[in-house]
């Protein structure tokens, strides 16, 4: 197993020890291999930091636990991972094959509880079996729709013998996306023909095209035809945020009205590498009923799957912005007035001025708005952003300009769980170590993972945590308040000093509770070498203006 791994150019394995992984760890241990072990404190974190580590690289991330429980905790960030396109590679091991059906302590049907939430599923009964096993697991991860995957290596088969000759990989496959599908040239005339039939399209981007490593094409195609480009939360990056053509994020959580509008006001969306799920389409009321619909995905059973499409194309988002910019190439000019760019940055001026009316308050606790606002200040072009759900999404989605495209901005947005954010940074700082890497939270998401602190300090690893503390589960208690007459029940708990927490672990902290002291505290954080945690005592979502459409209205 180690050296297939190594074969596939891992450099980093995050994971957690256990009694049925001694000879997995032995391996580690006496082979010269050249990867790095990342010790973590659970293995829901080392999912979650293979995770954001492969999200950065374009790379497969690797996380490993035991049998039992740790196969449970490993699980969350393999189901994450997979429902957001990710390829992570999880390896459980398992009480030894003799022991099954004997009440053998941590014993647990891996094969079955795996199953149905990845793309590619085994249990390695015999030794022999394990390198196609491997190989399959990498091609199923890094082809078609990317997704992560799982191996379960009981006890005795770890020792068992496997013949050298068999231990020979595709390395083409340990990089994403691989295999990538080009489109059908007639559907590429079809789709680009009803595109210039419209009056006013819009293009939402999704993370394909990210994943896909299609910015530039995008960016050509946005261009040629002065089309304004919405994305989602995943698909942040697509284009800078600060690009002409660009509305910025769109749908129920990070959209204002002002991004909406584009929307609404379309007579034609092109969906690119997007699912056109519930949040980007505000539960399927923006686009309207009747709007006409494109939709390029890897992925052929997103397409049509919630709006009749008119054309629909099954590629890689690279490969089909490829072929579309082509074929315009070859049509020559084009008369169009779809006036992108005008709408786009119409959108932006809105955004902008309804962002300034709370970005420079005062009010304590502190606005949300000071914190992006001051953070956009303070941070590197090249920064990586990893924002939890709750507080920090909507408000870093809508507010905060990506200056460059690319992977810059990570959130958990397929199952949306607490506690992500944190260990992320983690992965993403190991994937990219030349970047600053910011990990913003709510403290409820802090208490799922602090002790992951210790791994961050174990490490040194520089990376800057933002706690936005308000003592509440705010994201439930703003939904109490918009929908269940703020009957508030169970959401409330008791204030934590984030920053006295860090300091014990060793990290150095500071605590903001002043928002004009807000900038110079988050500057020195971040010009730290080494890890830091800031503590900002922050406006709970229930009393805030957040840009989550389902409260404003």
């Amino acid at each position: 197993m180690v050296r297939m791994l190594q074969a596939y150019g891992v450099r980093h394995i995050f994971g957690l020890c256990g009694d049925t992984s001694l000879p997995f760890y032995d391996a580690l241990h006496g082979l010269d291999h050249g990867m790095q072990h990342i010790l973590t404190r659970d293995e829901r974190s080392a999912g979650y930091m293979a995770d954001a580590y492969a999200r950065v690289t374009g790379k497969v991330g690797v996380c490993e636990g035991p049998s039992g429980g740790g196969a449970t905790h490993i699980l969350p960030g393999l189901v994450e991972a997979s429902e957001s396109s990710i390829p992570v590679l999880g390896i459980t091991t398992d009480i030894s094959t003799a022991g099954r059906g004997h009440y053998a302590l941590t014993e647990l049907d891996q094969q079955e509880l795996f199953r149905p939430l990845t793309k590619w599923n085994s249990v390695i009964d015999r030794a022999a079996h394990l390198p196609s096993q491997v190989r399959a697991a990498f091609r199923a991860m890094t082809t078609g729709r990317p997704g992560a995957a799982h191996l379960g290596l009981p006890f005795d088969v770890q020792k068992e013998a496997v013949p050298e000759s068999d231990l020979w990989t595709q390395p083409d496959f340990g990089s994403y996306p691989a295999l990538s599908t080009a489109p059908d040239p007639v559907g590429v005339d079809a789709l680009l023909a009803a595109l210039l039939s419209a009056r006013n399209p819009v293009i939402v981007c999704g993370g394909g095209v990210v994943i896909a490593g299609g910015e530039s094409t995008l960016t050509e195609f946005a261009a040629t035809l002065n089309l304004p480009v919405a994305t989602t939360i995943s698909g942040q990056g697509s284009l800078p945020e600060t690009h002409p053509h660009c509305v910025g994020v769109v749908g129920s959580n990070g959209g204002i009205a002002a991004t909406r509008e584009v929307i609404d006001g379309a007579d034609l969306v092109f969906f690119l590498g997007c699912r056109a799920g519930s949040v980007t389409t505000e539960r399927w009321r923006s686009p309207k009923t009747g709007t006409r619909i494109l939709h390029m995905d890897s992925d052929p059973m997103v397409i049509a799957a919630n709006y009749p499409t008119e054309v629909g194309l099954v590629c890689d988002a690279r490969l089909g912005l490829d072929a579309l910019n082509a074929a315009l190439r070859k049509r020559g000019a084009i008369d169009t007035d779809f006036q992108g760019k005008q709408r786009a940055q119409a959108a932006q001026r809105a955004k902008a001025e309804f962002f300034a009316e709370l970005s420079g308050s005062t009010e304590t606790p502190i606005r949300p708005e000071r914190l992006i606002a001051e953070l956009q200040l303070v941070l590197p072009e090249d920064a990586v952003i990893i924002a939890d759900p709750g507080t920090p999404c909507p408000y870093l989605s809508a507010y905060y300009q990506l200056p460059k495209s690319g992977r810059h901005f990570i959130s958990n947005r397929a199952h949306g769980a607490l506690g992500y954010s944190l260990s992320a940074t983690v992965g993403a700082a190991f994937g990219r170590p030349n970047a600053k890497v910011v990990g913003v939270m709510g403290d409820g998401s802090f208490g799922f993972t602090a002790g992951e602190l210790e791994t961050i300090v174990r490490y040194n690893v520089p990376v800057t945590l933002i706690v936005c503390s308000n003592s509440t589960y705010g994201w439930i208690k703003a939904g109490q308040k918009a929908g269940f007459g703020e009957r508030y029940f169970s959401v409330d708990f008791s204030e934590t000093r984030h920053a006295a927490v860090a300091e014990a672990f060793g990290v150095q902290g500071f605590r903001v509770e002043n928002p004009d002291e807000l900038q110079v505290t988050l500057a020195k954080a971040v010009a730290v070498d080494g890890p830091t945690l800031v503590d900002v005592v922050c406006q709970p979502l229930n009393e805030a203006r957040a840009p989550v459409s389902e409260w404003v209205a």
